[in-house]
């Protein structure tokens, strides 16, 4: 099964190696909390509950359309 994007429009995608990443929201006072989020191996991208952020492991970026942009 190739992996498909939802909808709606992420605020940022970022492309990775792991399949466990940390998201805070950035720096600042409008960050979040510290969270770990893990990376489906059959979807390819999972999204923070918080701030939204895309996570998409470089496995899985030429099949979404994301070529090779990867900034983490």
């Amino acid at each position: 099964m190739s992996p498909v994007m939802p909808p709606h429009p992420a605020p940022e995608t970022v492309v990775t190696s792991r399949w466990k990443v940390a998201c805070d929201g950035g720096e600042g006072a409008l960050g979040h909390p510290r969270v770990w989020l893990v990376i489906p191996e059959d979807r390819g991208w999972v999204d923070c509950g918080y701030c939204d952020k895309r996570f998409v492991h470089e496995s899985a970026a030429a099949a979404l359309g994301l070529g090779e942009n990867r900034a983490a």
